[in-house]
């Protein structure tokens, strides 16, 4: 049951629903071990870690994880956590309305021209949609380049590097004003 849907100009219409550990951890084992998802830093898990890294999310009363779909296939994981709680406790000082958010596309046979900026504007559009959402905060590797460009395209602006246990990160935000000026 699809929890948001958003439809893109060119690629047609997106989806998210809540993710099921069980049911989508063999899917999402494909997606984090491949070679394209070394940040996700899950290269030598098996399906029962990925399940089991889900089920945790999942039973978190401040992260939680999301299938997303392309043209009713599944394409996508998002995940939405609260920064004060989750992730960069102690790193950064978290604004009311702050919403961290990590996104990772499957991998593709044939790439789509535009499709990650697509899926990154479908997760912004569907946390913008909650009105209690001001910011959207991301911390990807300082060394993703690629992310970093795609989140410039869609607002983000940076905060500067800050040091996680897992890795150097690249701390960004995005207002809800800033999201929608460089989307419309």
């Amino acid at each position: 049951m699809a929890i948001h849907r958003r439809q893109d100009p060119r690629l047609g219409e997106f989806g998210l629903r809540p993710l099921d550990p069980d049911v989508d951890a063999a899917l999402l084992h494909g997606w984090v071990t491949h070679p394209k998802a070394v940040f996700w830093m899950m290269q030598d898990a098996d399906v029962a870690r990925v399940a089991a890294e889900y089920r945790r999310i999942a039973a978190h009363p401040h992260h939680d994880a999301y299938l997303g779909f392309w043209q009713g296939r599944p394409a996508f994981l998002a995940e939405r956590y609260d920064p004060a709680e989750v992730e960069l406790v102690g790193l950064y000082d978290p604004v009311e309305g702050d919403v961290g958010m990590h996104f990772l596309c499957a991998p593709a046979e044939a790439p789509v021209h535009g499709f990650t900026l697509a899926v990154l504007t479908t997760v912004l559009d569907w946390l913008f949609a909650d009105p209690a959402t001001r910011r959207v905060v991301v911390e990807p590797d300082v060394r993703n380049t690629a992310v970093h460009a795609l989140n410039a395209a869609v607002g983000f602006t940076v905060v500067g590097p800050i040091a996680k246990p897992e890795k150097t990160a690249l701390l960004s935000v995005c207002t809800r004003a800033q999201f929608l000026a460089a989307t419309r």
